[in-house]
């Protein structure tokens, strides 16, 4: 069955938030061990200085691979 580009911007979307509450999580957590101290609206903006490029990603990637398991059906 073949995922319609929508399907694909969804799934792309979810990674991406599902990783984005998880990369926020780390960061709270990780950054004291390195001395790095920072408050909830620094987190959240680091996290979104990211949000952007794993959302293509995510969506680029799945396209490419899409397109490569339609093409050997061919």
């Amino acid at each position: 069955m073949k995922q319609s580009r929508i399907m694909s911007m969804v799934e792309a979307a979810t990674n991406v938030v599902v990783g984005y509450v998880l990369a926020i999580a780390t960061q709270i957590v990780v950054f004291p061990w390195f001395g790095i101290e920072t408050g909830l609206a620094e987190h959240l903006t680091i996290g979104l200085a990211f949000v952007g490029v794993s959302l293509v990603r995510g969506y680029a990637l799945r396209r490419l691979f899409e397109a490569i398991r339609t093409h050997g059906r061919q």
